[in-house]
């Protein structure tokens, strides 16, 4: 098995449903457009990532949505040193089809009250389906990292809760744990560095919102 050295998370740019979110009332979730603070957030990252990266070659998958292959072409990566794939499980949460805001407004401070990961948006989906296709993702992952030739790097360009729950699948959080933790902003990086003792590591935190209430019968 050749696992990469790093897997890095990416979240994208800033959309125009991060800063109107009447535009879910006119345009699909996955249709939507980075902004022009959103493109230049990408550009920024891609900085960072081309020095990280350096002549190694990357892996990368792509959620479905606009502002996701948006911010994956801002980043300006070598193709030559790319292998790229759309993912479909690396998408966002389905809120439901076309959205009225003061219904999503209303749902979200439902979700606020009964939990992120339980909460099922009506005709949408919950955290806990989200969490469900990233396992899947993560299966198929894994069998990728059979192939010898693997790449050293891994690159997931997605969205702030997928991100959230990936690290949450992978380094096996609690749901406590993972309701405590925020969203990364826009263009943010987390990554996932194997260590000397053969795990992968977070290289940052997620900030808290709160402190994590578990149920107390696994502590």
């Amino acid at each position: 098995m050749s696992r990469p050295r790093r897997i890095v998370l990416l979240r994208h740019g800033e959309s125009e449903g991060n800063v109107d979110d009447t535009v879910y009332e006119r345009e699909p979730d996955h249709a939507l457009s980075l902004t022009a603070k959103g493109r230049k957030q990408a550009e920024r990252a891609g900085g960072p990532l081309r020095e990280l990266f350096g002549d190694e070659r990357i892996s990368a998958y792509v959620s479905p949505y606009r502002r996701a292959h948006q911010t994956f072409h801002a980043l300006k990566l070598d193709p030559a040193r790319v292998r790229v794939r759309e993912e479909p499980r690396l998408r966002e949460q389905d809120w439901g089809n076309w959205q009225e805001r003061e219904d999503v407004r209303r749902q979200k401070a439902y979700r606020d009250a009964y939990g992120h990961f339980f909460y099922r948006f009506a005709q949408g989906e919950s955290g806990a389906d989200v969490y469900d296709r990233v396992g899947a993702f993560l299966e198929s992952l894994w069998r990728s990292f059979e192939d010898p030739g693997h790449p050293p790097n891994v690159l997931l360009v997605t969205h702030g809760l997928t991100m959230r729950l990936f690290c949450m699948r992978w380094l096996h959080w609690t749901v406590a744990e993972f309701e405590c933790l925020s969203n990364p902003g826009n263009a943010e990086t987390r990554m996932l560095l194997l260590g000397s003792d053969g795990r992968y590591h977070l290289d940052r935190p997620f900030e808290r919102w709160c402190t994590p209430e578990s149920y107390g019968f696994t502590d």
